[in-house]
């Protein structure tokens, strides 16, 4: 370790404290991050909300504790706000299932679908897109398209397939998946069901159909978040990354909330690896040095931008349902 990262002897908590301050930074963490960063954030919640909120305020450095996607929307959001990311390595399985060149050549074989894409993706296939969807606001906006008009969906197979068969649709779905999502096993989530049969399960669309087909509930981070505080009952069975279960016992302590197993029986399969790749050590270097930062060429940036608008313009009204809608924390 060089002198640039040998951190022995820091108080980390406190060098954060006093970096957020000197820098003017506000600190952003998704509900998948490590319960003490999502402790130590000015905001916690959803990747889209984050980005919007940070926007909002006279911040002039953006810590995005998330994956790479979600610091890039916040760049493309904020053109004039530095915005780093502790680990530039902390990427997304959609993102990388869909590059952005062959996302092209499937569009032009398709020249006469409209391109509805979910936002974990990259900026440049954001700005292949003719609409960015979250998982909140996909049916809002789809129930808005004709239905003679042929989309391509992606870059995941699992919430366009959902989509289409809650909405009759048929898009064109991109084949890519959430490694996170795909691991939950339906025998060990019916086991699961069989030791707490009074227990609702709240899975996110990104599961794939068999996990979905047992859920009482489906629906965005931030909307099971909401469903676990309303749900009448004491446990939950939750089907998405496991991290959202610290917001949950800190909204509602007096709830049990059991993760869904993957196929070997327990949860750790489920923990996003790239998510993890954020530690308190990076996000004090990363505030500390400015780096690893966020760059979009401008050209990239406003195409990218034009399809999120898109979104917003059609889906203003499920602020507060879901993606858009965060649990605001201090920084305490």
């Amino acid at each position: 370790m060089n002198a640039r990262t040998d951190l022995s002897g820091i108080d980390i908590r406190a060098e954060i404290d006093r970096l957020r301050k000197e820098r003017n930074a506000v600190i952003l963490a998704h509900y998948y991050q490590k319960p003490e960063i999502q402790d130590l954030a000015d905001f916690v919640g959803d990747s889209l909300e984050l980005s919007r909120k940070a926007a909002e305020t006279d911040a002039e450095v953006i810590a995005f504790c998330g994956v790479r996607f979600m610091a890039e929307t916040a760049k493309i959001l904020s053109p004039d706000k530095v915005v780093i990311l502790p680990d530039m390595n902390a990427g997304c399985s959609l993102e990388d299932s869909c590059p952005p060149d062959q996302f092209a050549a499937f569009r032009a074989q398709h020249p006469d679908h409209i391109a509805l894409t979910y936002i974990n993706c990259s900026v440049e296939v954001k700005a292949l897109s003719d609409i960015i969807v979250t998982s909140s606001s996909a049916e809002k906006i789809l129930s808005q398209i004709p239905p003679e008009q042929k989309i391509i969906f992606g870059p995941d197979k699992h919430l366009g397939g959902y989509i289409n068969r809650k909405m009759g649709r048929d898009m064109l779905l991109w084949p890519g998946v959430c490694i996170v999502h795909e691991a939950f096993s339906e025998t060990e989530l019916l086991k699961l069901k069989a030791q707490h049969p009074n227990a609702p399960v709240a899975a996110h669309p990104e599961c794939p159909p068999h996990v979905l087909d047992h859920a009482d509930y489906v629906g965005s981070t931030s909307g099971i978040l909401q469903f676990a505080k309303d749900f009448d009952g004491d446990t939950l069975i939750v089907a998405t990354e496991p991290h959202i279960i610290h917001q949950m016992e800190k909204a509602v302590p007096e709830k049990t909330f059991i993760g869904a197993p993957g196929a070997d029986g327990n949860c750790n399969c489920n923990i996003c690896p790239y998510m993890a790749l954020n530690t308190l050590e990076k996000l004090y270097v990363a505030l500390r040095d400015l780096e690893p930062r966020i760059e979009i060429a401008e050209d990239i940036r406003l195409k990218a931008k034009k399809s999120l608008d898109r979104m917003l313009a059609m889906a203003s009204g499920t602020v507060g349902l879901g993606d858009l809608g965060p649990l605001r924390v201090t920084g305490d």
